[in-house]
């Protein structure tokens, strides 16, 4: 690691240790990728890869100490050759082996977001979300119960949460098959529901109370929603940038990453705010 002023997203030695082993086989299946041959540390390339993900800058815009951003073309090798997923998978398994659970949960939670994109999205990605007038695109996460994604889609915002539940269900039954009960609010409809079954899963609805007013958090769905306010402290996801519905995808798992070192160091994650003199 070169000599530096370290930035507050950089990689402590312990959260380094835990995605190493990946990091290192990957590259020596693939020693010469960006062209640099080893010029440039990999740590370091992960550091620039989660400064850009923390800040939400412009690739090119990243400090001159950092590895330029030809150097850190990986994060879109990894992005195709599922590389980041792994990574993230296997933080997670550990994360639920420290909370004494099993490897794959047998619970999800469902929910969307719809977010707004910035004009680098080609418009035949993004749509107007009917529901809440708002333009841009949807992201669909499962997590299990300790909030912890499992399955991710990103799509343009007119599409309904039908197929989002759906297409998350698939997912979640592909990476998980334990799963045998999901949580989702009043937007998914029956077709969820009995999708889910033929998937074996339990699809129940969990809706607010009939006196609730303002925000109520609700039981089961709670945390999903606590995994969207976590994943916008990475200013990357404040706005859909991405050009690509894969890279935003990508771009959630780099974040959880972020989320899954620091859970495991028991290192707490900065906010946007400096922190008091």
């Amino acid at each position: 690691m070169s000599e530096r002023r370290p930035y507050p997203s950089d990689l402590s030695d312990e959260a380094w240790e835990l995605i190493r082993p990946v990091i290192t086989a990957w590259k020596a299946r693939h020693p010469s990728v960006s062209g640099y041959a080893g010029r440039y540390d990999m740590r370091e390339i992960v550091n620039a890869v989660l400064y850009q993900t923390r800040t939400g800058c412009q690739w090119r815009y990243l400090p001159h100490d950092l590895p330029p951003v030809s150097a850190v073309y990986y994060f879109g090798v990894w992005r195709d050759d599922g590389t980041t997923e792994t990574i993230h998978d296997l933080l997670r398994w550990q994360v639920r082996e420290h909370h004494r659970r099993h490897a794959d949960p047998s619970a999800v939670v469902v929910d969307s977001q719809t977010i707004r994109a910035s004009t680098n999205a080609p418009a035949d990605t993004t749509g107007l979300d009917p529901g809440k007038k708002s333009p841009g695109r949807k992201r669909g996460i499962a997590t299990d119960t300790l909030g912890l994604l499992i399955a991710v889609t990103v799509v343009a915002a007119s599409v309904h949460d039908n197929l989002i539940g759906t297409a998350l269900l698939d997912a979640v039954a592909a990476a998980a098959p334990s799963v045998r009960t999901a949580g989702v609010d009043a937007g998914f409809k029956n077709t969820v529901v009995a999708h889910g079954a033929g998937l074996g899963i339990d699809v129940e609805v969990v809706g607010r109370g009939a006196g609730a007013r303002g925000f109520t958090p609700l039981p089961k769905r709670w945390r999903v929603e606590q995994t969207f306010g976590t994943l916008m402290l990475h200013r990357g996801l404040v706005r859909d940038y991405e050009a690509r519905p894969a890279s935003a995808v990508s771009m959630i798992h780099r974040s959880m990453v972020d989320v899954l070192t620091r859970r495991l160091t028991r290192t707490a994650t900065p906010t946007w705010r400096d922190p008091p003199s």
